[in-house]
């Protein structure tokens, strides 16, 4: 994600994609070329898309495409396969496919939340964040997902972008009303509520956040950057230590120590 002081990203090959293949089954590797073997059906669609998750995970993205391609002979309205090889030919550059096939696994599945927010992660990092929201806001009225706080928040990081902060932060507040623990969601709240200079509301969210949540290197250097706007200089000099202790080799550790040279 990308708020002010860059918090943290939207996730598209982590969470998305174990959403996308549940589990990959180590032990199925035998040979890199795709085998044509005839094999019944549906055993071979599986063997094919399993080997493919495998490969797109291990950055083998050119086996992985081959894979993914031969299960969707094998079983051509696979939305989760379609849905995968598009996340591959993002890795592989190629906008044009990534894009066909992220609108056919809709297509093929229009009551499936993940194909839609990975499909609508691609859009808004491309941005066409109008798209996306569609995606998105279609991925959160489906009655079956019990998930609609990551759709809610991921909304919320996009249409911050164009920027609409004003949308973004109910859409924020709506995850939290459904999940009021939702770390993603917090550390969005508060980097918003400090991009908006409001760092009293900030810092509660941050505090909300860390209760439940391990520091990282984005959230300890917000952490400086709000306690710095309350001018509260202790809690800053104690969050920049600790972000320069914990992480000492984060790109974030690294502005501090040039931000904090140029002020001495």
């Amino acid at each position: 994600m990308e708020t002010n002081g860059s918090v943290s990203k939207m996730k598209i090959a982590t969470d998305l994609f174990g959403l996308l293949i549940c589990l990959v089954m180590l032990g199925c590797v035998s040979s890199e070329s795709v085998s044509r073997k005839a094999e019944p059906t549906e055993e071979a669609f599986e063997h094919n898309y399993q080997l493919g998750a495998q490969y797109y995970r291990n950055g083998s993205y050119e086996l992985a495409r081959a894979r993914l391609e031969r299960s969707i002979e094998l079983e051509p309205r696979s939305a989760s396969a379609h849905s995968l090889l598009a996340l591959t030919m993002v890795e592989l550059g190629n906008d044009r496919l990534a894009t066909e096939s992220f609108d056919r696994s809709v297509r093929l599945d229009p009551n499936n939340e993940n194909v839609r927010n990975a499909f609508a992660v691609y859009l808004c990092q491309k941005g066409r964040y109008d798209e996306a929201l569609e995606q998105l806001d279609r991925a959160i009225a489906i009655h079956e997902n019990d998930n609609k706080w990551v759709e809610m928040t991921n909304a919320g990081v996009c249409v911050a972008k164009k920027p609409d902060l004003a949308r973004a932060e109910a859409y924020f507040r709506a995850a939290l009303e459904i999940r009021p623990a939702y770390g993603e969601a917090l550390i969005q709240m508060a980097a918003l509520k400090h991009r908006t200079e409001d760092n009293l509301t900030a810092r509660a969210f941050l505090q909300r956040y860390l209760a439940a949540n391990p520091p990282s290197a984005p959230v300890l250097y917000l952490a400086v950057q709000i306690e710095t706007g309350l001018n509260d200089d202790r809690s800053a000099t104690d969050y920049m230590n600790q972000l320069l202790r914990d992480f000492p080799e984060s790109a974030e550790a690294r502005l501090m120590l040039q931000q904090d040279s140029k002020s001495s």
